[in-house]
C-alpha cells in the first residue's frame, strides 16, 4: 500500500515536471546552439571590421557569458523555479561594481570606442592631453605613448577619447613652419631667391605640396619671413632643424644680416 502510495506520487511528479523539464533540455540545446551561431556571426563581422584582437576576445566573451545567463535564467523559470530574485541579485551586484568602478569603467568604455572607431593606430605620431609622441600601444584601458625624448606617458583612454587629439600621421605629409628675420636693409626679393634655394635643394623637402617663403611681418628690428617646407612624419625633425642650419648658412655666404639685439653702453662723463 505505501508502495503504491510512493508509486502514485512518483507518476505525479513526473506528470508535472516531466514536461517542463524535457522542454528545459530542448531549450538550452537550441538556446546553447543560437548562441554558438550568433558569436560566430559576430566574430565574422569583428573580423571584416578589423577590430582589434584583444578587444575582439573580450567582447565575444563578455556577449557570451551576458547570453548564457539569460539562457540559464530562461531554462530555470521553464522549470518553474522562481527568476525573479535572482534577476534582482544580478541587477544588485551590477550596481556595485559598476559605482566601485566607475573610473575605470570610463576608461574601459573609452578604450572600446578607440578600438572600433580608430582615431589613432600604433605608429601615430599624436597630440593629447598636453602630450606629444607617437603611439606605442593602446589598451583596454590607457594608451601609450613615446615622446620625442624618448619618455613613455601612460593616458587613460577615458580622457583621450573624451579630449582633443591632434593626428600628426593621418595625412602622411606636414609642413614645417619655420620663421626667419632678415634686416631693413635686405633685398627681399634676393633673400626669397636664396631661401627658396636651399629649400629645393634638400632632398628631404617634398616637391608636392610645394615649398613657400613669403614676407610674414614688418617688425621693429627684422622683416619676418614665413618659410614653409613640407615633409613626411618621419622626416620632420630632420627637415625643422636641417633647414634652420642650412639657412643661416646661406644668408651668411649671400651677405644677409639677420639682425639680432644690440646694446649700446653710455658712460657719462664725470
Amino acid at each position: 500500500m505505501y508502495l503504491q502510495k510512493w508509486i502514485d506520487k512518483g507518476i505525479d511528479l513526473i506528470a508535472d515536471f516531466g514536461p517542463k523539464v524535457i522542454a528545459a533540455i530542448a531549450i538550452w540545446i537550441i538556446g546553447s546552439w543560437i548562441i554558438k551561431r550568433l558569436i560566430k556571426g559576430v566574430s565574422s563581422v569583428m573580423d571584416k571590421q578589423s577590430y582589434d584582437e584583444s578587444l575582439k576576445k573580450f567582447l565575444l566573451n563578455l556577449i557570451t557569458w551576458v547570453l548564457k545567463i539569460v539562457l540559464i535564467l530562461v531554462v530555470l523559470g521553464t522549470v518553474g523555479i522562481e527568476t525573479t530574485s535572482f534577476a534582482a541579485i544580478l541587477a544588485a551586484a551590477g550596481l556595485a561594481v559598476g559605482l566601485a568602478l566607475q573610473g575605470s569603467l570610463g576608461n574601459f568604455a573609452g578604450g572600446v570606442l578607440l578600438m572600433i572607431f580608430k582615431p589613432i593606430k600604433i605608429g601615430d605620431l599624436i597630440e593629447a592631453q598636453g602630450e606629444l609622441g607617437v603611439v606605442k600601444e593602446i589598451e583596454i584601458f590607457t594608451t601609450k605613448i613615446v615622446t620625442p625624448t624618448n619618455k613613455e606617458v601612460i593616458i587613460p583612454n577615458g580622457a583621450l577619447s573624451n579630449g582633443n587629439i591632434v593626428n600628426y600621421s593621418t595625412e602622411g605629409q606636414l609642413r614645417v613652419d619655420l620663421t626667419i628675420g632678415v634686416g631693413y636693409d635686405s633685398d627681399i626679393k634676393k633673400t626669397k631667391e636664396v631661401l627658396m634655394s636651399v629649400l629645393n635643394a634638400n632632398p628631404k623637402v617634398l616637391k608636392d605640396p610645394a615649398p613657400s617663403v613669403n614676407v610674414a611681418e614688418l617688425a621693429d628690428s627684422s622683416i619676418n619671413l614665413a618659410v614653409r617646407p613640407w615633409s613626411t612624419v618621419a622626416d620632420y625633425w630632420d627637415v625643422y632643424f636641417g633647414i634652420t642650419e642650412e639657412v643661416k648658412e646661406a644668408l651668411d655666404a649671400a651677405g644677409i644680416e639677420i639682425p639680432y639685439p644690440h646694446s649700446v653702453e653710455i658712460q657719462k662723463k664725470e
